[in-house]
């Protein structure tokens, strides 16, 4: 009895040592699925912050609005053979007739443009409008209702130094790209390619990268304050200083790139130098203003008497205009500078009449003049 209490015990043993030892092995089991489980999973980055969830937000809900661009122009080499060559930019669809704006110098002389949309598709662009002097233009494309995301247009007068700015462009034509940054400074001035001073223009310090240009800034709620233009760098990429035409002027120029094609300005006919005191002095001049170098014959000043030079003379390293009329004031507002006077000319409309105060060989004249409207580039 005693020996089959022994065997039944050993037994119990046994049986006790084979459970836990399948008990550590199911553990084991266990152990290792629940691990791999972990590392199958993919890495969960932390919660966003509320400024990260904004900018994710602009850009999803902005990025399909903005473009690639892509235009060929013609030159030629050496032995006169024709060389096509390509320039890349952004642009922005401002609505669902499939109209785009970019900067002009984007689509510059080129002989066809082509438009690469989010998703990758391209259409051929017909080039709607141009205007060199602010630096924009306005393109066409023929493409479906559903690819055509306009923008939503915001509002640049009440723009505050400091305040958040995004910047988005397509210079690859793969997928937009976003930058962040505050807008750095207001009311600065550009000169276009054709010499013509764009005042109003919003500093910001987003990175603008020469593909980006055409593209739209934006304020923390995606609505477009001004379109990219133009970065300021000794090493042709962004070193933290941008320039953007203000919305405001897009709006008040669109309407007349649309419905003309170009952007009609007053204008005098007459070209000038700017003279300051020293050089008034060196002349023999009764003040300092505008010497008038030439006059379109033609021309609103050609037809209202105002004189051009009839000699040139050296002054030091430069050589000046000299017996033509000295313009110091329109409508009884001084004029120091050619580019002061062309901005006077900006604030008013074709048919206005203009009174010019202009010195005449010592005598003060007041020439009025009637502004007509500027010959187009050709």
């Amino acid at each position: 009895m005693a020996r089959e209490t022994q065997i039944h015990r050993s037994g119990r043993f046994v049986c006790l040592q084979i459970w836990r030892t399948r008990t550590v092995f199911f553990k084991a089991v266990c152990l290792f699925f629940f691990v791999s489980l972990i590392l199958s999973v993919p890495y969960q980055a932390s919660a966003l912050s509320p400024e990260e969830d904004a900018n994710i937000r602009v850009y999803e809900d902005t990025g399909p609005s903005v473009v690639n661009i892509v235009s060929t122009t013609l030159s030629y080499d050496f032995f006169y053979n024709i060389v096509p060559s390509t320039g890349t930019g952004s642009g922005v669809i401002i609505d669902k007739r499939g109209f785009i704006i970019t900067n002009y110098h984007v689509i510059e002389d080129a002989r066809s443009v082509e438009v690469t949309f989010f998703d990758g598709t391209r259409y051929k662009a017909e080039v709607v409008g141009l205007d060199a002097g602010d630096d924009l233009a306005v393109l066409k494309v023929k493409a479906p209702s559903a690819k055509l995301r306009p923008v939503q247009m915001g509002d640049s007068s009440g723009l505050k130094v400091g305040q958040k700015v995004l910047a988005i462009g397509n210079p690859f034509g793969l997928e937009s790209t976003l930058t962040v940054g505050i807008v750095s400074s207001l009311g600065r001035t550009m000169r276009a390619a054709n010499g013509k001073l764009i005042r109003g223009i919003i500093q910001t310090d987003a990175a603008i990268n020469p593909g980006n240009s055409g593209g739209p800034l934006l304020d923390s709620e995606g609505r477009m304050i001004g379109v990219n233009t133009a970065i300021f760098s000794p090493v042709e990429g962004s070193i933290g200083i941008g320039f953007t035409i203000p919305v405001n002027t897009v709006k008040k120029l669109l309407p007349q790139l649309l419905d003309k094609g170009y952007v009609s300005r007053a204008w005098v006919g007459i070209t000038g130098q700017t003279i300051d005191a020293d050089d008034a002095k060196a002349l023999s001049l009764p003040s300092a203003g505008i010497l008038v170098a030439e006059v379109f014959k033609a021309g609103p000043g050609g037809k209202a008497g105002i004189r051009g030079s009839k000699k040139k003379i050296r002054l030091g390293n430069m050589v000046v205009a000299s017996g033509g009329d000295l313009i110091v004031s329109v409508n009884s507002k001084p004029v120091r500078s050619m580019d002061e006077f062309n901005s006077y000319m900006e604030s008013f409309e074709v048919g206005s009449v203009i009174t010019l105060g202009t010195y005449r060989d010592s005598a003060l004249l007041n020439v009025k003049v009637k502004l007509e409207e500027m010959p187009r580039e050709r």
